[in-house]
């Protein structure tokens, strides 16, 4: 699928990564889906190319909102991420002092 490959930046929003924000976008306050969530409800890609998405053209969108595996913020802006979850009423646990968002709580299905 070369769609889902040719992630560089450009002047054009290629087809993928118009998809993913736009699932991106949809993901109500509150709740989050995982990069493998992301691809899988697409039925295309994987979590490295959603995560690729989400790096180059995601300032946009409720980036926050979409998680690893784990239910850790993107590693590096967890400082941003906080507020947005305690703003939206995310729920959060703590595993080993880190404050992690609760999948089992606040995953999102697309529905």
């Amino acid at each position: 699928m070369p769609e889902v490959t040719n992630l560089e930046p450009s002047d054009e929003l290629p087809p993928y990564a118009e998809s993913v924000l736009d699932l991106t976008e949809r993901i109500p306050p509150g709740r989050v889906m995982t990069y493998g969530d992301v691809a899988e409800y697409l039925g295309r890609g994987g979590p490295r190319q959603v995560g690729r998405v989400m790096a180059l053209y995601g300032s946009g969108v409720p980036w926050w909102r979409v998680v690893r595996a784990d239910g850790r913020p993107l590693p590096g802006h967890e400082h941003r991420a906080l507020p947005e979850y305690r703003t939206e009423g995310t729920p959060l646990r703590l595993v080993g002092g880190e404050p992690r968002v609760d999948l089992r709580a606040a995953r999102w299905d697309g529905r």
